[in-house]
């Protein structure tokens, strides 16, 4: 009778068990598919300004930027903050301290240099910050290249997509940010505000006649030994032609961004407003009072008229795509045809503009500094 009672409780046990491991493979018939989608589902498609199929992590963490230094300024206007920046570029990191971006994200100051010069990258270095996508310039494919080949995901940003057309080169930068950051998308109200304010503009200038444009060199880069201004293809043009004004250096270096002058053309061409960038160290004195290069300026119109101006340096050097571009196209509008744009209240706007946009409120101070600026903030490096 008691080995009856051991057979029939072993008997019962392994009926229990066999259920058990039943309930077991039936729990994962049915979890094996769900881990597949969870897993299908930790990653996105995009597509670059290269044209290029790019997978990326579903939720973007940590991103670096090489080769494009406007853009990290870009992201932290977009996103708020830097908590998904690991990296930037050393001329980024320059122009945050000598503009508004550090002091209205002091975070931004703190962020790692050390792995590109402007450049090239060190990827040992680029690695050590463990990011999810690294942000390069669609005109270094060999850099893309160079980033994928070590296990990098590379999104590319492009310069001249869009022909340096300064308002659609930064709703396509937007465009693409929203894309990685679809929680953050701001494409719509950004192109509408741009498109908003270009309309506003070209109510006012439309109906100037070619012969009564005013003219306008841009010095790019200016030095002892060198002139360096916007040709056609380059954002000087752009700037030039939502304004209705007359780039006098349209004719010049055709197939380059940048182009070499001197001062017998300047003679020529004798500017009536002069917009220095703050890819120089030049400011208006300097050429108020011939202290580079041994040039004398004294003859040419904007310089007698004091129409020179040194370009505002907000989120960034504003002569490139920033968050800034809809408002320094209203203060080119302004510097250039002052009489039809004395309503302007350029505070005002640009306040309303970064509230709208960006829920970021500045003072007066700051966008005083932002329209005041010296040649802190000037980089040599030649934009890329």
């Amino acid at each position: 009778m008691y080995a009856c009672d051991v057979q029939g409780a072993l008997m019962k046990k392994l009926s229990n068990f066999a259920k058990t491991c039943c309930a077991l493979a039936l729990a994962l018939a049915f979890v094996s598919p769900l881990s597949a989608k969870q897993k299908k589902a930790a990653t996105r498609v995009i597509i670059d300004h290269d044209g290029d199929k790019i997978t990326i992590p579903a939720e973007v963490k940590r991103v670096a930027v090489v080769s494009i230094w406007p853009l990290p300024s870009v992201i932290t206007v977009f996103l708020g903050g830097t908590d998904k920046l690991v990296g930037v570029p050393p001329a980024s990191m320059g122009a945050a301290k000598a503009g508004l971006l550090g002091q209205l994200f002091p975070s931004f100051l703190s962020l790692p240099t050390n792995y590109t010069n402007g450049e090239d990258v060190n990827i040992e270095e680029l690695l050590k910050l463990n990011p999810d996508v690294v942000f390069c310039s669609s005109r270094d494919p060999k850099m893309k290249q160079t980033l994928q080949s070590a296990g990098i995901t590379a999104v590319a940003f492009s310069v001249n997509k869009w022909n340096y057309d300064i308002l659609a080169t930064y709703d396509g930068w937007i465009d693409l940010l929203s894309q990685v950051f679809p929680e953050q998308s701001k494409k719509d109200q950004v192109s509408a505000y741009s498109k908003k304010t270009y309309n506003e503009i070209q109510s006012k200038v439309k109906s100037i006649s070619p012969d009564k444009r005013k003219k306008v060199l841009f010095l790019f880069q200016y030095n002892d030994k060198t002139i360096v201004t916007s040709g056609k293809k380059f954002f000087g043009q752009s700037w030039c032609d939502n304004v209705n004004a007359k780039n006098v250096a349209e004719e010049v270096g055709a197939e380059n961004s940048n182009a070499v002058v001197n001062m017998e053309q300047i003679y020529a061409w004798n500017p009536d407003v002069i917009l220095i960038t703050n890819f120089t160290p030049a400011v208006p004195d300097d050429l108020y009072n011939n202290k580079i290069g041994g040039n004398d300026w004294s003859s040419v119109n904007a310089v007698k008229n004091k129409q020179v101006y040194k370009m505002p340096l907000g989120s960034y050097r504003s002569y490139t795509p920033s968050a800034d571009t809809p408002v320094t196209l209203l203060w080119i509008a302004q510097k250039v045809y002052p009489e039809l744009f004395s309503d302007i209240d350029l505070v005002a706007r640009v306040k309303q503009y970064y509230k709208e946009l960006y829920n970021i409120t500045l003072t007066d101070e700051q966008i005083k500094i932002m329209y005041n600026q010296n040649a802190s903030g000037a980089t040599g490096i030649k934009i890329n």
